[in-house]
């Protein structure tokens, strides 16, 4: 348990710090912006109470804020993430998984339920943090736009994360 809360501690920390002081950089024509610190939200284990769950992505969505000066919007974005988390984990994970399987990760659920996971989570996320900054519906083409382009970018950046620290599932 220990083992796992300290893990989690230092995934969070290690995420902020990439996001600010790496990828808050690498912004190509105002289109493309990587979020990988969502990577912590999707990779909390099955077990996360709901409570927990929505803190921690408040409180990751917060730490970026803080850092980006966009006044709760990520804070916003995490915990709308968090909640189609929950919805996403529950239609697709039988119960029964949980015991033997801690986390969605790649090397654990697959490749293909991992992608799809990512896939629609990062979209809904920048959607929702895209519509709140912009805020306007004259921009609904260049928000689109750029959610597509932010997503595109964000899930390859997750997918080749969990590819680096990939490991299979033990067969027992």
């Amino acid at each position: 348990m220990s083992r796992i809360l300290l893990f989690n501690i230092l995934r969070f920390i290690i995420l902020v710090f990439i996001q600010v002081f790496l990828l808050k950089n690498m912004v190509f024509y105002n289109l493309n912006v990587p979020f990988l610190y969502i990577l912590f939200i999707l990779l909390l284990p099955f077990e996360t109470p709901n409570i927990l769950l929505f803190t921690l992505s408040f409180l990751m969505g917060f730490s970026i804020d803080l850092f980006s000066d966009t006044l709760g919007l990520h804070a916003a974005a995490c915990t709308v993430l968090a909640l189609m988390r929950v919805f996403f984990i529950s239609i697709t994970v039988q119960k029964d998984n949980y015991d033997s399987d801690p986390e969605p990760t790649l090397g654990i659920m697959g490749f293909r339920w991992f992608f799809f996971y990512t896939l629609i989570l990062t979209i809904t996320h920048h959607f929702f943090l895209f519509n709140l900054e912009v805020f306007k519906f004259a921009e609904i083409l260049n928000t689109f736009s750029r959610v597509l382009i932010s997503s595109t970018f964000t899930v390859t950046l997750i997918l080749i994360t969990e590819a680096l620290f990939y490991r299979k599932k033990q067969r027992k």
